[in-house]
């Protein structure tokens, strides 16, 4: 999710200036002894309330063992995008340790953990390391002092005479103490006010390749996910939900389900978006499955919008064609009419699912005046004042632990907290029946995908304006969706004079184009939530695609028309794409036959990525054969995990374009329901990707997201060059277009 409405000004604050507000705690070590250490930075925008300023215990995000092993709190949730290593590979830069000392231990929820920047404990915005860097740096490098501190004490030394390397403090007599030996008599120094942190020509891991302190556990099958958790005398359950969204149990019969092996109890209970469905308790998944199978239920969905595909699409068409909407954007239209060319382009974009590996899982143990939660979840603030508010507790009471997590790409953060407050709920009927022990809630891959939060639909609407000379001198542009902000605790940040910031990000830039820009809202009973890269996944398809479309009605290279219309000030998106050029030998290599160039690049989440690609149609089906990105992401952590973000980008940007990669409903039901009518990009179908990264020392920007938006048009813009057609929906459909 993009969290680029956030007070830049005053995340810039926090992120330098802003050190004297950062407050300073030790506590004390495990029982094994050790250094902890940790800091919070109070909110620092203006969402941030002056409870979130306050510091509980243990506020730590390092601990150095007797061993010399050094553990790392990661303040995120790692799901695949490898912030278990990152964030412990810049603690490990400024306080010199051993890397093959360094592990990593997921936070549970609580205050010192949130978002430095956004108050809250958060993964989204593919922010982890951008918000991150100096933070953990910052952690390693007072750590490492009061290391140095302890060893000058002991020797009788000036600290300033001491040296570290390698997990070891060096004396100026050939003194050596290891940080396990030092970190009980560290734990007595005072926190360091400032320091010093390293410059990049200094930097001995940030930069470089390193390999993921996950791999082997995860490789090995070791690695324990939610889905794998389950504490001693759970019960398993699955929902039987209603197959309209927000709709009722009028009736059930739970006898067949009872009769089942190992079902337990039959409950009606309360769901998300004010939704009852009936929950079966089980000793194991099989026999919840196996007992909601047959569970005989009937529904009443008389008081809830019934959404049909077909009807939306049309609706949505014509509103896109209708004067009015809310004005994101104002320029002068006048030229419009007297241009030389013009283009009148209509798109359409369907709802998409998260559709995750490991589907969603949470197990709660509700006490009289307790919870404890176990998920893997990317919103832990927003989960446990969910949790709380629903139970009654205060959400100190709460307790959440971080779980890893196969996949989420944003179905794990959502702000009525559905899958975390499905589970709650189900716990509450649980207790509220006389039961005792933790239940673990299990989403099916149908559950999720029938009855999940979606990438909203969309319809664009753009009336493009070209003079004699090529150049673009109006561009009318309307887009028609349902708004991911409205009616949520970011509605004030993010929603302005009826435009959903989230719905326009990406239209225009780094184009020096005159756009008007106008939104509808529309209300559907459909729940909608961002879908990694947010806005992007729709405004970098029309972007790339008309102004690759201007190009070749002004006669110019579609990467040269590109370059002219980038100011000064986009000298990163000209780098990315100078290098995804060079290094795929696009202008200087001729093409195997049959296959064409594509073009794209844009900026999402602070960075900057461009693909040229190169495709081949064979009987109407596109391929794609070899994708090449340029990426600025200024300064660069973990080159490996850069790398495999933009692959994986590359997969789900790849996966927008086949067939069958939609959400449709009818009478507001899903029609999809798995893998095998929900189609995702399988192993297959994956081109050659080259990953090549500018060099920069800059603060990191944005990597989880960016690679995804410029895939699908350049592979557009690729099978224009050998059809003639321009592709103006997703999925594609060469037939239609």
């Amino acid at each position: 999710m993009n969290f680029d409405w956030i007070d830049r000004a005053a995340s810039a604050r926090a992120a330098g200036a802003g050190l004297s507000r950062r407050g300073f705690m030790k506590a004390a070590g495990a029982a094994t002894g050790g250094l902890v250490l940790g800091f919070t930075l109070p909110g620092a925008h203006r969402f941030a309330h002056a409870a979130q300023a306050r510091v509980y215990a243990p506020n730590a995000f390092l601990r150095v063992a007797p061993d010399n092993t050094v553990t790392v709190i990661v303040n995120r949730l790692e799901f695949g995008q490898g912030v278990h290593t990152s964030l412990p590979m810049l603690i490990a830069e400024e306080l010199d340790a051993d890397w093959s000392q360094m592990r990593g231990e997921l936070a549970p929820a609580g205050d010192v953990y949130k978002d430095p920047a956004f108050g809250m404990q958060i993964t989204g915005g593919s922010g982890s390391i951008a918000r991150g860097f100096l933070q953990y740096r910052e952690i390693g490098a007072r750590a490492r002092a009061m290391l140095v501190a302890a060893a000058a004490e002991q020797w009788k030394v000036e600290p300033g005479r001491c040296s570290t390397a390698k997990g070891m403090v060096l004396g100026p007599n050939g003194q050596k103490a290891s940080y396990g030996a030092l970190a009980d008599a560290a734990m007595k120094q005072p926190v360091p006010a400032t320091v010093v942190l390293k410059e990049p020509k200094a930097f001995r891991y940030i930069g470089k390749p390193m390999r993921r302190l996950d791999a082997r556990a995860k490789s090995s099958g070791r690695q324990q996910f939610g889905i794998d958790f389950t504490p001693q005398n759970a019960v398993s359950v699955l929902v039987a939900r209603p197959p309209v969204f927000g709709a009722r149990v009028a009736r059930f019969d739970a006898a067949a389900a009872r009769a089942v092996k190992g079902v337990v109890e039959v409950l009606e209970v309360e769901l998300d978006r004010g939704a009852r469905g009936v929950a079966v308790f089980a000793t194991g998944y099989w026999p919840a499955k196996q007992g909601r199978d047959a569970l005989q239920a009937e529904w009443d969905a008389s008081a809830v919008e019934k959404v049909d595909s077909a009807r939306q699409l049309e609706a949505f068409r014509q509103l896109a064609n209708a004067p009015g909407g809310s004005v994101a954007r104002k320029a002068d239209m006048a030229p419009l009419a007297g241009a030389a060319r013009k283009i009148s382009a209509l798109y359409e974009f369907p709802y998409l699912a998260h559709a995750p590996m490991e589907p969603l899982n949470c197990v709660v143990d509700l006490q009289a005046e307790a919870c404890t939660i176990w998920a893997g979840t990317q919103s832990q603030t927003v989960d446990q004042q969910v949790a709380a508010s629903l139970l009654g507790l205060k959400p100190e009471q709460v307790m959440i632990h971080t779980m890893m997590a196969g996949g989420g790409f944003g179905r794990r953060a959502v702000l009525s907290s559905d899958w975390v407050g499905d589970a709650v709920r189900v716990a509450r009927a649980w207790r509220a029946a006389g039961k005792s022990g933790p239940v673990k809630l299990v989403w099916s891959r149908e559950d999720d995908i029938r009855g999940g939060y979606y990438r909203p639909s969309y319809v664009h609407r753009a009336e493009l304006g070209i003079d004699g000379k090529g150049k673009i001198v109006a561009w009318d542009h309307k887009i028609v969706g349902q708004s991911i902000m409205a009616g949520t605790m970011f509605e004030q940040g993010m929603v302005k004079d009826g435009v959903d910031g989230s719905t326009v990000e990406g239209m225009g830039e780094p184009y020096a184009v005159p756009m008007n820009l106008r939104v509808e809202g529309v209300k559907q009973n459909v729940p909608v939530l961002w879908w990694r890269s947010v806005g992007s996944t729709h405004t970098a398809y029309v972007m790339e695609t008309l102004i690759d479309e201007a190009a070749h009605i002004a006669g110019v290279d579609p990467v040269a028309y590109r370059k002219g219309l980038m100011s000064e000030k986009h000298a990163r998106h000209r780098a990315a794409l100078d290098l995804a050029v060079a290094k795929s030998g696009y202008g200087s290599r001729k093409l195997a036959k049959g296959r064409a160039w594509g073009v794209a690049v844009h900026e999402s989440f602070g960075s900057v990525v461009a693909w040229v690609v190169e495709a081949s149609v064979a009987d109407g089906v596109p391929k794609l054969h070899r994708a090449v990105a340029g990426v600025h992401c200024n300064q660069p952590v973990n080159p490996l995990s850069i790398e495999a973000q933009i692959q994986g980008a590359a997969l789900m940007g790849l996966g927008m374009t086949l067939p069958g990669a939609a959400i449709t409903l009818k009478d507001g039901v899903v029609e999809q329901q798995n893998f095998s009518d929900y189609v995702v990009a399988r192993h297959h179908e994956m081109p050659q990707v080259e990953v090549h990264i500018v060099p920069s020392n800059d603060p990191p920007t944005g990597i989880g997201e960016p690679g995804l938006p410029p895939l699908a048009p350049a592979f557009a813009n690729a099978v224009f060059r050998l059809t003639g057609k321009r592709l103006r929906k997703l999925p594609f459909d060469l037939a239609s277009a």
